[in-house]
């Protein structure tokens, strides 16, 4: 990897970007792709997009999303403590005694997800309280309402997990929000790599980084309708299906380490998987397959489903560990999704419209 590209990589993940509040990472995102488009957009939601060739008629869309899940601030107790609501697909299981950071115009507040000691607890019985958003609550060390108030929290702040990205064994990356700004990485690469190689691309190519698809989606739907491509290629997470408590024959087969994921199913244009597996085997690309029966539950579903419908396509990034702090990816298949897209949109022959 480029020192380049391995210093975008920490500055990327490393920025909080939860749902809604992305901006921050949309500008770290266009400035490392600034000298590899013709023409950026920003949309009102903030959906950030650099373009390749604005004004071909036909044109492709490469997208990930950029939003992390998150907490918000629900109720401040006399006493000082929060209680919070998921911002996205946040797990209650993991949040206790984990640090957070909450989000405010004063700059970051420090605070921990508090919990009651075992030995207060029966935690030889059954009936053992389990950690839920009822009795979860942040910690900042305040002892009134008030003092929190003067902190800048307030009902409605956003919180997130206080976690950084690490190297694990020389072959994986770990961290929070690799769900999914890790596929944001990869388009951005795909796109400098592109461009680096001097690939004559005659066609309009649109990164897209959208915003707000923990929560539905939301980005896609509404840049799907601005842009209105010719085919769009998505680029999410899946799940390592060989970690442990996962069950294969109701989740599928698939592993880190074995290559990015091409999906199968009625969202899927079959003409689009064809070329990806055409190009899998052609360049040697090691791939797995998956399955999704009414929808994916990524951002494909709005591209494929928008307007008149746009002929679109899943390429997923197996992941340990999803909506976790220590979410895990094999350096190995990001190379070789990077490598995936660029092949196919180097090969790519634009039909006549």
């Amino acid at each position: 990897m480029k020192k380049s590209a391995r210093q975008f990589l920490f500055n990327y993940l490393d920025n909080a970007s939860p749902t809604g509040f992305e901006s921050s990472g949309q500008k770290i995102w266009l400035d490392y792709l600034k000298p590899y488009y013709h023409e950026s957009l920003i949309d009102p939601y903030g959906t950030a997009v650099a373009i390749l060739n604005p004004q071909a008629p036909y044109k492709v869309v490469i997208e990930a999303h950029a939003d992390e899940i998150g907490w918000f601030v629900n109720y401040i107790t006399a006493e000082g403590y929060l209680y919070v609501i998921r911002n996205g697909g946040s797990d209650h299981q993991i949040a206790p005694s984990k640090r957070v950071n909450i989000h405010t115009e004063k700059g970051i507040v420090k605070g921990i997800f508090g919990w009651p000691a075992i030995h207060v607890r029966d935690h030889r019985s059954a009936k053992e309280e389990s950690p839920s958003l009822k009795n979860l609550c942040i910690d900042v060390g305040a002892s009134s309402k008030k003092e929190v108030e003067k902190m800048g929290i307030h009902v409605g702040s956003v919180l997130t997990f206080e976690d950084s990205l690490f190297e694990l064994n020389q072959k994986y990356w770990v961290g929070r929000g690799l769900d999914n700004r890790m596929g944001g990485f990869i388009i951005a690469e795909t796109l400098r790599q592109l461009v680096e190689e001097k690939n004559n691309i005659s066609y309009g190519l649109y990164v897209v980084n959208s915003v707000q698809e923990e929560i539905g989606l939301r980005g896609a739907e509404m840049i799907s309708r601005r842009i209105k491509p010719d085919i769009a290629l998505v680029t999410d997470v899946c799940h390592d299906t060989h970690s442990p408590m996962y069950d294969k024959k109701m989740q599928g087969d698939q592993k880190c380490g074995r290559g990015p994921v091409l999906t199968h199913g009625p969202t899927i244009h079959p003409k689009i998987l064809d070329q990806l597996l055409q190009t899998c085997e052609k360049h040697k690309i090691p791939f797995q397959r998956a399955v999704s029966s009414r929808y994916t539950g990524t951002d494909t579903d709005a591209f494929a489903y928008s307007a008149e419908g746009v002929p679109s396509a899943l390429i997923s990034l197996p992941l340990k560990y999803m909506h976790t702090t220590v979410e895990m990816a094999d350096k190995k298949d990001i190379e070789n999704h990077i490598q995936l897209l660029r092949k196919f949109l180097n090969e790519l022959k634009p039909e006549k419209k």
